[in-house]
């Protein structure tokens, strides 16, 4: 089910206050805003209001048997990228950036956010479908750049249809096969990365891959292999 809104202050927000409150949001629900006023992206940044893009939230309830619930950034992130990838010609060059990008080149085209209310996940997705945002000392893109600009809504049936398909082999297939897909619609393996994790200077190396828990590895300059878990990530160039 999709539901669809004029105006908010945040998709996520309020999915997360209606858990709060007691609301059981089944799983395939999605929220959807025209425009949201109080959106924000990761360590709480302020997200631009997008009219014009898709902003939208759902839920997932994982279960004891289910893979680490943080890995739910890389279930969304496959379900983006084959949203997208309908909808954009061949040579668009989009590519997963660990843990929640979708980029079209360096250029970032869409972002997920996960935030827990107890046991539920909401995972709220933004996507350049009209325009792109500027961002200080980032590139962005829209679709229109790429040669498309799909209805939101049509996009927005694309997505939680792909988000469906994946969280369904989440479950039931594991994590090992995600990591190997995800791995394979990422940037290559020797990318150099900069990595700002939270209390620590910079870091620079290579991308090498992900671990079985679906971290970050970096290779430094020296060799070492660092694990990464959370940080802000950008590629180098």
């Amino acid at each position: 089910m999709i539901e669809y809104v004029s105006e908010t202050g945040s998709t996520s927000s309020d999915l997360l206050q209606r858990l709060s409150a007691g609301d059981r949001l089944s799983e395939g629900y999605w929220l959807v805003a025209d425009r949201q006023v109080e959106g924000r992206g990761r360590q709480g940044r302020d997200w631009f209001d997008g009219t014009g893009n898709f902003m939208g939230s759902t839920v997932v309830h994982p279960n004891a048997g289910n893979p680490p619930s943080q890995t739910l950034a890389l279930v969304a992130g496959l379900a983006l990228y084959e949203a997208v990838a309908w909808h954009v010609p061949d040579n668009a060059e989009l590519q997963l950036k660990w843990p929640n990008d979708l980029m079209a080149g360096i250029a970032k085209v869409a972002g997920i956010l996960l935030e827990s209310q107890e046991d539920a996940i909401v995972i709220g997705i933004g996507v350049n479908l009209a325009f792109a945002p500027e961002v200080p000392g980032r590139k962005t893109a829209a679709l229109p750049e790429l040669g498309v600009a799909p209805d939101r809504n049509v996009f927005a049936e694309d997505l939680a249809r792909s988000f469906a398909t994946e969280l369904a082999r989440w479950r039931n297939v594991g994590l090992a096969p995600l990591l190997r897909r995800w791995g394979a619609l990422a940037h290559p393996l020797g990318t150099r990365l900069t990595v700002n994790e939270p209390g620590e200077n910079p870091i620079e190396g290579a991308f090498a891959g992900l671990s079985s828990d679906g971290s970050l590895q970096l290779r430094l300059a020296s060799g070492e292999m660092r694990t990464i878990h959370a940080g802000e990530i950008n590629l180098v160039g």
